[in-house]
């Protein structure tokens, strides 16, 4: 599957962005290591990551605090190598278990008989809620990772909706944080 990879490093005359591999990559250290190296000082650095059209992902990091991060659709993004170290470190994070979601979908929907009608065709529509490995799907993680920069929550989550195309996302992503052209240049 092919990716793009941008490190976007804060600096005191604006963003520097660079593309950049992730053949190395193979833990989130290695990711925030790699995130750290672009930094001026302990300014802010950013890891635009897109997949084919499937997922984005946005990877922040100031200084030495652990590293916030952004997933446009957790599900699909755990489906792939570079996702799945994003991902993982999520689920860990929040100590949730999204498998056990499947269980209380159920129990949630023995409970309420006008659940059980709607699925007169015998599809669960709940099951679309949890992907494979129980990671969910749409967003996932810390949507206000860029409310400094002008793009809250609200708009990243609508970026990340259904339909939404990674590539525009991160380019208007970009755009709102003040690097959309230097971001363009590395495309």
């Amino acid at each position: 599957m092919a990716y793009f990879a941008a490190v976007l490093a804060r600096t005191g005359a604006g963003w520097d962005v660079s593309e950049t591999e992730l053949d190395n990559v193979e833990a989130l250290t290695d990711l925030v290591d790699l995130a750290r190296e672009a930094a001026e000082d302990d300014d802010t650095v950013l890891v635009f990551i897109e997949q084919e059209d499937a997922w984005f992902a946005v990877l922040r990091v100031d200084g030495e605090e652990d590293p916030r991060i952004f997933v446009s659709d957790g599900a699909a993004a755990a489906r792939s190598s570079y996702g799945a170290i994003l991902t993982d470190e999520l689920v860990e994070q929040t100590g949730d278990d999204f498998d056990d979601l499947d269980d209380l979908v159920a129990d949630l929907d023995d409970e309420d008989e006008a659940s059980a009608e709607t699925e007169q065709d015998g599809e669960d529509e709940s099951a679309s809620a949890v992907g494979p490995g129980g990671v969910p799907v749409g967003p996932l993680g810390d949507a206000e990772l860029l409310a400094e920069y002008g793009l809250g929550p609200a708009e990243l989550t609508d970026l990340a909706g259904e339909g939404a195309v990674p590539g525009e996302a991160l380019a208007e992503i970009a755009e709102a944080i003040g690097c959309g052209e230097v971001l363009e240049a590395v495309r």
